[in-house]
C-alpha cells in the first residue's frame, strides 16, 4: 500500500497552479505505481500472493489504519524513514500515529 498526500500548493497564478497540481499529481502516481509494482513481483518471487493498493488521503496514518481495517488485516508492516529524536517529533511519525490508532500490531521496519 501506498499512501500519497495530495499536494499543498499557492500560487496567485491559476496555470502556474493548474500545471504544478498535475505534475505533482502524474509524478506521485508513477512513483506508487513503481512502488507497488516491485512490491508485488518480490512477494511473487517468495510465493506468496499479494494484493497492492494506492490512495490519497492527508493523514497517511488513518488511511493505512483504515484500509488495513477493512481488508481485515491482523498485521500492519510498514517501512521507516530512520527518523530519531527531535527531528521525529517535529516531523511526526506515521508509524506512532498508527500504532497509537490501531488495535493490528504493527511494526515499522527501517528503510534500506
Amino acid at each position: 500500500m501506498t499512501v500519497v498526500e495530495p499536494a499543498h500548493i499557492f500560487s496567485t497564478n491559476i496555470d502556474q497552479l493548474e500545471s504544478a497540481r498535475e505534475e505533482y499529481d502524474r509524478h506521485s502516481q508513477q512513483v506508487a505505481d513503481r512502488i507497488l509494482a516491485n512490491a508485488g513481483a518480490r512477494a511473487r518471487t517468495h510465493g506468496l500472493d499479494c494484493d497492492t493498493t494506492q490512495v490519497t488521503n492527508h493523514e497517511p496514518a488513518k488511511a493505512i489504519v483504515d484500509t488495513a481495517a477493512q481488508r481485515g488485516c491482523d498485521l500492519i508492516a510498514r517501512a521507516s524513514h530512520g527518523r530519531e529524536g527531535f527531528t521525529a517529533f517535529m516531523v511526526g511519525s506515521v508509524t506512532m500515529k498508527m500504532l497509537a490508532h490501531s488495535e493490528i500490531p504493527g511494526s515499522g521496519l527501517p528503510l534500506m
